[in-house]
C-alpha cells in the first residue's frame, strides 16, 4: 500500500523541464561542472590584489606588472582563440584579454562555456590595447560562482522602476551608476555624524520596541512579545527617550534611528525611514535654527563640493542665509489673511472657507492658521525657509511662547516645497505636558487608537528638564536633495513594496 505521507522528490530532469530555456541551459552547465568535480560554489575565498579603479588610477606604476582581480562578467567579445571580456567589481569595469595560448587549451575550452553574469577570478598583467584602453592580460582565469539567470540586456534591460526597486541587487548590476547615490548616502551620514561630534554631541541608541502607543499622530506598527505576553509598538520617533537622557545629565545627544510609521506611501514617505534627532540643553529653537543651517551648509560642501545644488530643475541655495517667517507672517504674505485680526474661532473659519479651504466649523483659530498654511504657503517655499511659531493645537511637545501662549516655540524648515525637519524649544513643564498628553490621547482614542500617556516620561520631567532645544530631520529627504532624486525609493536600497500576487 502506498504511504501517503511520503513526499516524492522531483528528479533533476523534472526540475530542468520546469525552467525557461536560458535558466535550463545554465543549470545544465552547472550540473556538468559538479559532475566533473568542478563545483563553482566550493571556493570559500579568493584573494585579489587590485580593484579596477586602482588599476586605472595607477596605470603608469602598474603597467606590465602582475595583478589579481575578480568580478562579474558583464560583456563578451568572442574573436575565436582570443576573447575580450569586461568584468565589473565594486569600483567599476575592467577589460580583460583572454588568449588560448596564455591560459591553456583545457582552461580555454572551459572558459568558452561560461556565461555573462558569472563571477571570475583572474591573474594577469596590466597593459594598454592598441586602442588605448587600460586592460588586464589574463595568465589564468577561474570560475568563482555560476550565474543561473541571465543578466538584463544592456540597452533594453532593467528599466521598469518597480522591478528595479524590487530587485535592487539586479538594478545595481544592470545600472551601476545608481550605486553612486548609495555611496553618497553613506558619506552624508558620515559627515552629519562628524559635524555633530565636532559640536560636542554624543551619539546614542534608544529602544525600537515600545510598550506604549505614544508619540505623534502617526499610527504605529504593532507586534507581540511572546515571553512577556504583551503587545509592543515599533517606534514612530526617538524623542522621548532622548529627552530622558538630557534629564539624566547628557547635555548634547543625537541618534541616527530607523523609524516605523504605519501610514501611506508616496514620493516622500516610506513606512520605514531614517531620522536624525538631536537635543541640546540650555538652548532654544533659535539655537537649533542656526545649527541646522550650518549642518546643511557644511555637509553639502563636504559631499557635493558646493552649497548650491540642483534639485529637480530648481537651483537650491543651501549656503545663503535661510529665510525665516512666523507662520502668521507667511499666511498673511500669501493669503492676505491676518490672524491677529480674527475676532473669534468662527470668524477665522468663515474667512478660511471664503478662501475655499475645507475645515470643520468647530476648528480653533490655530487649526485654521495651519490649514491656510498647508493650502496656500507650503507649495511656495522653494528656497530653504524656516517657518516658526506654530499654534499650540498641533505642537504637543513644544514650549509655549511666553509672550503669546496660543503659540509655541516650534519651527519646521522647507526646501523645494517639502518639509525637511521639525524643531522645538522643548516643553519642560510637567503639568503643561500632562495636560497636552491627555488631550492628545483623548483625540487618538476617538480615532480608535490604543493610545496611552507615557507616565515614566512625565516622571522624568518632574525631576527637571533644563531649557532644551531639539530637532528632528529626515535623512532620506536630505539624501534626495543632495543626489537630485525625485522619490524616496530612489535613496532606499530596499524600499517597502507590495508583494507580487501569485
Amino acid at each position: 500500500m502506498e504511504n501517503i505521507n511520503e513526499t516524492v522528490q522531483p528528479t533533476q530532469e523534472d526540475m530542468l523541464t520546469q525552467l525557461d530555456e536560458q535558466h535550463r541551459i545554465r543549470t545544465e552547465k552547472l550540473l556538468e561542472l559538479k559532475a566533473s568535480g568542478k563545483n563553482p560554489y566550493e571556493k570559500t575565498k579568493f584573494e585579489f590584489t587590485h580593484l579596477a579603479e586602482q588599476i586605472r588610477n595607477d596605470f603608469e606604476a602598474l603597467e606590465n606588472n602582475d595583478v589579481v582581480i575578480a568580478g562579474r562578467i558583464t560583456s563578451w567579445r568572442d574573436m575565436g582563440k582570443a576573447n575580450f571580456i569586461d568584468i565589473r567589481d565594486g569600483s567599476g569595469r575592467m577589460q580583460v584579454y583572454v588568449r588560448v595560448d596564455e591560459i591553456g587549451e583545457e582552461c580555454f575550452k572551459e572558459f568558452k562555456k561560461w556565461d555573462l553574469g558569472d563571477i571570475v577570478g583572474i591573474k594577469g598583467f596590466v597593459f594598454k590595447t592598441r586602442r588605448g584602453e587600460i586592460s588586464v592580460h589574463a595568465k589564468s582565469i577561474e570560475l568563482l560562482s555560476k550565474s543561473l539567470l541571465p543578466l538584463p540586456e544592456k540597452w533594453h534591460g532593467l528599466k521598469d522602476k518597480e522591478e528595479r526597486y524590487r530587485k535592487r541587487y539586479l538594478d545595481l548590476i544592470a545600472n551601476p551608476e545608481i550605486k553612486d547615490t548609495f555611496v553618497k548616502r553613506s558619506v552624508i551620514i558620515k559627515e552629519i555624524r562628524s559635524f555633530l561630534d565636532s559640536k560636542g554631541y554624543i551619539e546614542v541608541d534608544t529602544p525600537v520596541l515600545h510598550t506604549l502607543e505614544i508619540g505623534a499622530a502617526a499610527r504605529p506598527f504593532v507586534t507581540h512579545h511572546n515571553a512577556l505576553d504583551i503587545d509592543m509598538y515599533l517606534r514612530i520617533e526617538t524623542e522621548l527617550y532622548l529627552k530622558r537622557l538630557i534629564v539624566g545629565g547628557f547635555d548634547r545627544v543625537y541618534e541616527v534611528g530607523r523609524i516605523f510609521r504605519n501610514e501611506g506611501m508616496d514620493s516622500t514617505h516610506n513606512p520605514e525611514f531614517t531620522s536624525i534627532e538631536m537635543y541640546q540643553a540650555y538652548t532654544d529653537y533659535f539655537g537649533m535654527m542656526d545649527l541646522i543651517e550650518e549642518l546643511y551648509r557644511t555637509v553639502a560642501l563636504k559631499v557635493c563640493g558646493t552649497d548650491t545644488v540642483m534639485y529637480q530643475g530648481n537651483e537650491i541655495a543651501i549656503g545663503k542665509p535661510w529665510k525665516r517667517m512666523t507662520m502668521k507672517e507667511s499666511v498673511l504674505t500669501y493669503t492676505g489673511l491676518d490672524y491677529d485680526k480674527w475676532e473669534s474661532d468662527a470668524d477665522a473659519v468663515s474667512q478660511a472657507k471664503a478662501k475655499g479651504v475645507e475645515i470643520s466649523d468647530k476648528a480653533a483659530k490655530g487649526e485654521v492658521l495651519i490649514a491656510l498654511f498647508e493650502e496656500f504657503v507650503e507649495d511656495k517655499l522653494v528656497q530653504p525657509t524656516i517657518i516658526y511659531d506654530y499654534p499650540v493645537e498641533n505642537s504637543p511637545l513644544a514650549k509655549r511662547k511666553p509672550s503669546d501662549p496660543a503659540f509655541t516655540e516650534r519651527f519646521e524648515y522647507f526646501i523645494n516645497c517639502c518639509e525637511f525637519g521639525n524643531a522645538f524649544s522643548e516643553l519642560n513643564d510637567p503639568i503643561d505636558q500632562r495636560e497636552r498628553f491627555t488631550k492628545q490621547v483623548e483625540e487618538k482614542r476617538k480615532q480608535g487608537a490604543n493610545a496611552s500617556i507615557d507616565e515614566d516620561f512625565l516622571t522624568a520631567l518632574e525631576y527637571g528638564l533644563p531649557p532644551t532645544g531639539g530637532l528632528g530631520m529626515g535623512l532620506d529627504r536630505f539624501v534626495m536633495l543632495l543626489t537630485d532624486s525625485a522619490s524616496i525609493r530612489d535613496v532606499l536600497l530596499f524600499p517597502t513594496m507590495k508583494p507580487l500576487s501569485d
